[in-house]
This record gives C-alpha cells, structure tokens and sequence, in this order.
C-alpha cells in the first residue's frame, strides 16, 4: 500500500521565501511559488476548477499571529494541472475536427484566424508540465511557509492512487526536499519520502476519493448540479452560441459545443508549459468569463457540496481522519457508521500514524473530493435555496465567504489545516487557510482571525463525527 518516489534533477533557480533562499525549477513568469498563476487575472482567475492555482484573496491576514506558534499542520491538495478527461478530449477533438469541415476558409478571421490552422493535440488525463511544476512549487512554499516546523519534521503522505494525484504527491515531496537541502537545515537520509495510496477501486474504502456511497453515485440526487448548470446555461450560453454560429457558419454548436468552446481556453493554456494565455480565450468577454465561472460553481456546490443532500457526507470520513489527527496520539478514527474511511491503513501505525513526532501530513486527491470535505467541515455557509451565487447574479465571491469553484478547487489547490498555541490562550487554537485565503470557521465561536479552539471545533463538526448522511447511502 506504499510507494517510494523517485527524486528527479532539474536546474534550480533561488527565490526567497519567509527570509529562507529556496529552489524553483522553472522560471516561467506566470506562475510564482509564492502567488501562483498572476497572468492575465481578469479572466484566468474565472476558469472555475480549471483555474490554475492562484492565491485568493483575504480579508484576514494568513500569517501566523504574532506570539502564536503553528504546531501541526494538514494540508489536502488537489492535483495539478492536467489535460482533459479522456472522454472530454475526444469530444474536444471532434468538435475542432468539425469546425476544419465546415467553416469556409474565408471566415476564418479576426479573433478566429488562428482556428485555420489550429491542431488539437491536447492528451488526456495526465499532468501536464505546467502542473507538474505547480505541485513542485506547492512542495516549495510549503516548506518555506512552516519552517520552523519543516526544518525536523517531513510530512507523512498520502495520495489517492488516481496516476496524476501520485504524480503530484511526488512532485510536492520533490519541492519540499529541495527547499529543505538548499535550506541547509538537514541531509534528510529519508528521502525519497514513502508515499501512502489508497485504491481508487470499484467498493474500495478511500477517503480520498468518492465511490462507496450508492445513493450519491446513483440516485436522483446525483443529478442535482446538471440540473442547476442547466438553468443557468440557458441564461448565459444562449448569446455566445448566437455569436460562435454567426461567425463559424455550417458547425451548428450546441450549447455543449459552447461551452467545450470556451474549456478549450483553460485547457490549451496548462498546456504550455509556461501557462501562456491561449488564443481561445480572447473568444469570449470577461464578463462571460464571470458567468463561465458561476456555471463551473453551481456544479460544484450542487455536485458535491452543500447544495446536494448527501454531498457533504463524502467529506466526513476525511473530518473523521483529520479530526484523529488533530487530537492526538491513540486517538485513532471514530467511524461508527463505517464510512469511506480504510480501517485496514487507519488502524495501523504504519499507514495512519498519531503523534510519536508526527506534525505535518499532507494528503493528495481531487476537487470533488475537495468540494465534499470542506462541506463536511462546514466552511462556506451558503443557503441551499439560493446557490451559491444570491439569485443567479455575478456577484464577487468576496460576498460570499469565498465560495468560487475558482477559488477553493482549482488546479493545485490546497487547504492548509492549522494548530496554533499562543501566549495569550491557554487552549489550542485551529484554522484553516484555503488557497492562501483565511476561512473563518463556522459553529464554534470563531475569533477575529478566524479561529477556534480546538474542543470547540471538534464539537461543531458533529454531522462528521456522527457519520454524516451515511445511512442513506444505501
């Protein structure tokens, strides 16, 4: 149930981090260790999940406060870019075919000249370089941001057996070791790092990775966000069809047809590996952008967040492990409705280890399971009744506690999940970070930072700790 990576030589470039000198392995100027992708931000950071990471903003300070000490750390992280799904690539593909064949060769001009001689050769699946590099730059800001914790503890791993969740667990744990060696803080004999992975199997128990629940995989709930992206397609999508026919005559694009349109933007641009900006995105306004943003949105919040019965529920048997975590040693997870959670590694030391030293752990995995996770943790509070975005307007997520597929899922994102003692406090404080953006925490009395001691967080999550919806799986 364990793998041990490889550690692969790049050339290093040095930048400085919290005062520390620390490698990154590409110059490419769109993307930085310490602010992600800053290219293009009024349209690159409305790309939904297929955002690349970028650091959100905050309405309260992600530092550590001053006379407090961050004492654990768990970071869950998405991977990093990729090409499309397998089947969306074909789909892609076609549609460009499709296009050759049907336009006039004298309408292609203007924004549209350079489809003339457009090749889709995006493959599917995979990380791409791009991605490749986020996740190293993620490992690298990572041991920077907790180097006092960083400098003699290694963070133990876990990734989702998915190929490109592997892959970006490795290439964190890359960026870690090499910040650390540039560091000097230690010759690290351990590594390459033991990477924990859990089956993405068909009935195999993965908290990392939904599948178990029959009712959510299956039921009419399941249908919940194509319903919701539906009704809003049918606002947006309408004049942006009526454009792309007028000006690409004989193709006849579908709504579908529109929207694969405009992924093509998001997709063509991690596929460079220096995240140049594509020409497919000049097609489309900002504000379209902003309304691509809010669909990519609806289907992660009714999909597998709030705003489906049972997304939440996806989420607790990760709560339960972090909570485990969170507490200490020989607390091991409480599951007594027997979730997703694989009592065969998280009831042993070696594949689920508490306390003994252990601080830091980073788990690897995707943005559906994500999205389920900090429901269950109950971050975003935002009516069911409305969606996400108050009646369907464009409201900036800054009005909604953060809540943008753009801003908690998008590729290589990362939620860091903090213990912290202060002298001021005689208990232990938690908070969580998503993407660099400090989430208040809700039901436990948070303070001005966004914090709770750490009694009052485990007993706010009692839907996690209870089991959720779980019986209702069946």
């Amino acid at each position: 149930m364990s793998l041990i990576v490889l550690f692969l030589t790049f050339g290093l470039f040095y930048l400085q981090i919290n005062g520390l000198s620390v490698p990154r392995v590409s110059s490419a100027p769109c993307d930085t260790v310490n602010h992600g992708y800053q290219c293009s931000n009024a349209i690159s950071h409305l790309w939904g999940q297929y955002s690349p990471y970028f650091s959100v903003p905050t309405n309260i300070s992600a530092s550590v406060p001053e006379q407090c000490n961050v004492t654990f750390v768990q970071v869950l992280s998405r991977h990093g870019a990729r090409d499309p799904t397998s089947s969306k690539t074909t789909e892609y593909g076609a549609l460009i075919n499709r296009i050759h064949n049907s336009v006039p060769a004298s309408h292609f001009k203007g924004e549209y000249e350079f489809l003339a001689n457009y090749s889709y050769t995006l493959g599917a699946d995979q990380l791409t370089s791009f991605g490749q590099q986020e996740m190293v730059n993620s490992g690298t800001k990572f041991f920077g941001r907790y180097h006092h914790l960083t400098a003699n503890y290694t963070p133990f791993i876990r990734s989702s057996s998915e190929s490109r969740v592997v892959e970006s667990a490795q290439n964190f744990s890359q960026g870690f070791h090499a910040a650390r060696i540039a560091s000097n803080d230690s010759s690290d004999s351990s590594y390459p790092y033991p990477i924990v992975i859990i089956s993405e199997d068909t009935g195999s128990n993965n908290t990392l990775d939904h599948g178990l629940c029959t009712a959510f995989e299956t039921g009419p709930d399941s249908e919940v966000s194509d319903n919701a992206q539906a009704t809003w397609t049918s606002v947006f999508i309408p004049p942006i069809q009526a454009r792309l026919n007028k000006n690409l005559p004989g193709v006849n694009f579908t709504v579908q047809n529109t929207i694969d349109m405009m992924d093509l933007c998001p997709f063509n641009t991690v596929a460079s590996p220096s995240g140049t900006l594509s020409t497919f995105c000049n097609l489309f306004t900002q504000e379209e952008w902003q309304q691509y943003d809010y669909y990519q949105s609806l289907g992660k919040y009714y999909g597998y967040g709030e705003g489906n019965p049972l997304g939440p529920t996806q989420g607790v048997g990760w709560v339960g492990e972090l909570l485990a975590r969170l507490t200490g040693e020989h607390q091991y997870v409480k599951d007594s409705l027997y979730t997703s959670v694989n009592h065969t590694l998280d009831d042993s030391p070696a594949t689920f280890p508490l306390g003994g030293g252990h601080l830091l752990y980073a788990d690897f995995s995707h943005d559906n399971d994500m999205t389920a996770a900090m429901a269950a943790l109950g971050l975003y509070n935002i009516s069911a009744t409305n969606g996400p975005l108050p009646n369907s307007t464009l409201e900036a997520a800054t009005d909604l506690g953060g809540y943008a597929a753009s801003w908690t899922v998008p590729f290589a994102a990362r939620i860091y999940v903090e213990k912290m003692t202060c002298h001021d406090q005689q208990e232990e404080l938690v908070r969580t970070v998503v993407n660099d953006r400090v989430v208040p925490l809700q039901n436990c009395g948070a303070d001005q930072f966004g914090r709770c001691r750490l009694n009052a967080f485990v007993e706010s999550l009692s839907f996690a700790r209870t089991g959720g919806n779980w019986d209702a799986c069946f």
